[in-house]
């Protein structure tokens, strides 16, 4: 039975401590920008991650089911 992939808590990564990456960068961003919201400087990945995932549920055009 495949259960898709396992997602790892952010806080767990191996290189969760490590700069935010150039995507998740521009995607937090452009998320960020749609919610009214400014983007911390010096974020981890991990940090930048749980951000992404905050943002994404209060998108109202990921979050439109119409």
């Amino acid at each position: 039975m495949d259960r898709g992939p396992v997602e790892k808590d952010p806080e767990e990564w191996a290189t969760g401590d490590e700069p935010m990456t150039a995507p998740q960068e521009s995607y937090l961003r452009t998320l960020a920008r749609e919610a009214g919201r400014d983007v911390p400087e010096g974020l981890s990945k991990a940090e930048a991650s749980q951000l992404i995932d905050e943002l994404q549920d209060q998108s109202r055009r990921l979050n439109d089911n119409g």
